[in-house]
């Protein structure tokens, strides 16, 4: 791994106290992600379409009682 300078050992032990050093620390820690191989998961499907929506309230899934909003 790359030897850290002393601004970039600073900003870990003190932390950011600008917008500008916020910044490096991300890039710091993207590297860090990157060559560890610490990867984000990809995020869940969460799309649905109109069809699916008409198609769950005609099938009494989705009405006032049963709804966790309270309804309309």
């Amino acid at each position: 791994m790359k030897v850290l300078n002393a601004y970039q050992t600073d900003l870990l032990e003190n932390g950011p106290k600008s917008l500008s050093q916020s910044w490096v620390l991300q890039a710091m820690y993207v590297d860090w992600k990157r060559k560890t191989g610490n990867i984000d998961p990809e995020p869940p499907n969460c799309q649905s379409s109109y069809s699916e929506l008409n198609k769950r309230i005609e099938e009494g899934i989705y009405d006032d009682a049963n709804d966790p909003y309270g309804g309309h």
